[in-house]
């Protein structure tokens, strides 16, 4: 996948850039695996504002995703290759041999005719595959990892994503995730083997305002250009660095303020993330 830029006619496009797709197979996605996708504009159900900063954006489609990989040991075909609005990733479009069509998230060198298939015994460890972790050697990389049985790839699902597995030991396998921590994961929740592909997201530069708001993002404004009631950075005599440690609008402090509350799973964190 290449890093295409555009010629500067306009301020926007100066330092622009985009995706070349060199690795799409067609711009049209499977009609029965769309479904439609309501905005929320960042209010709850009872249309209080929860998520700041969210409004707008072009209209898509949701297109259905496999996370499960629950179709067992029946072999499946790439068809396409697909462009998807609502992640970083892109998916692919299996073909299974009794006829019936899902979206996977497409890894880093799958192509479109490859065989992929789905199994809780031992398969080839090839890109697009899924299996146990207890099936899967040791320093392999994987992607759609499960942290329950059966309930679907939770985490390692944007693009570029890789986990490697360091260790098996009992019941529970030592995986490395993306972000360094270490983590115990059960050797039966089931994950895909690779690196999730369109390793070049990252690079992407966005160039201007505009496309941020095509993408349903509203402006970010700092706290301190707000006026006291507003936020608790507000207000001051002339230009000022708000006087009190970063909060948020609520004032809950937002550095150096741990936001972990899970103390049911710190078994499971062998190392924690790096900082």
């Amino acid at each position: 996948m290449g890093i295409k830029s555009y010629r500067p006619r306009t301020a926007g496009t100066r330092h622009r850039t985009g995706l070349t797709y060199e690795e799409l197979s067609t711009g049209k996605p499977h009609k029965p695996l769309l479904t439609f996708l309501p905005k929320s504009g960042g209010r709850n159900n009872k249309g209080h504002l929860s998520t700041r900063h969210r409004g707008g954006g072009h209209k898509k489609m949701y297109r259905t995703i496999d996370f499960r990989r629950d179709k067992l040991d029946i072999p499946g075909v790439v068809e396409t290759v697909e462009y998807d609005p609502n992640r970083s990733s892109f998916i692919s479009l299996i073909r299974y041999q009794d006829g019936e069509r899902r979206y996977i998230l497409s890894p880093q060198d799958l192509r479109v005719g490859q065989p992929i298939v789905s199994s809780d015994n031992v398969v080839d460890i090839l890109p697009g595959n899924a299996t146990l972790l207890r099936n899967i050697p040791l320093g392999t990389v994987i992607h759609n990892l499960e942290l329950q049985k059966n309930k679907g790839g939770q985490i390692v699902r944007t693009a570029g994503a890789g986990a490697q597995i360091l260790a098996k030991e009992g019941d529970f396998a030592q995986v490395r995730l993306p972000s360094s921590e270490i983590r115990k994961i059960h050797v039966n929740c089931r994950a895909t083997i690779g690196q999730v592909g369109n390793l070049d997201h990252q690079n992407i530069t966005v160039g201007k305002a505009g496309r941020t708001r095509w993408m349903g993002w509203r402006p970010h404004v700092r706290g301190t250009a707000m006026n006291p009631i507003d936020h608790p950075h507000g207000g001051g005599e002339g230009r000022s660095k708000g006087g009190r440690h970063p909060v948020s609008p609520e004032g809950i402090p937002t550095k150096g303020y741990k936001t972990r509350a899970n103390k049911r799973t710190d078994a499971f964190i062998i190392r924690r993330r790096s900082k």
